[in-house]
């Protein structure tokens, strides 16, 4: 996917953003879409390998630290990487989902019956 903006125009969009009744009405609109939002979501992630055995791995060690505060810092990390992983994902899937909202509409795969009767 390529932009069609530039680094001006995106962190101009950005600062938009942090405007409270701006970002309220992006806001009201994802929370309309947030159950299927969120199954694409969850299905990315698992595509990604962000929630396999790994992620297990690095639970079960995190929780499982001896010493208190080592533990606590563990899992303070693991829960910052999760939420900035699924906040980098969940912006790859707004994003492609404005494409498909905003593209041309998908066109149909042609069949081999449709390619004969073209050639006709």
């Amino acid at each position: 996917m390529t932009a069609d903006f530039t680094t001006e125009e995106l962190d101009a969009a950005i600062k938009r953003l942090s405007d409270p009744e701006r970002f309220g009405e992006a806001e009201r609109a994802v929370s309309q879409a947030a159950p299927q939002l969120q199954m694409v979501l969850a299905s990315a992630l698992a595509a990604g390998g962000w929630f396999g055995e790994s992620h297990d791995s690095e639970t079960l060690k995190a929780a499982t630290t001896p010493d208190p505060d080592e533990r606590i810092t563990a899992v303070r990390t693991l829960l910052a990487e999760e939420a900035k992983m699924g906040m980098m994902v969940g912006v790859a899937v707004g994003w492609a989902l404005h494409a498909e909202l905003t593209g041309p509409p998908p066109q149909e795969p042609k069949t081999k019956s449709d390619t004969n009767t073209e050639a006709d």
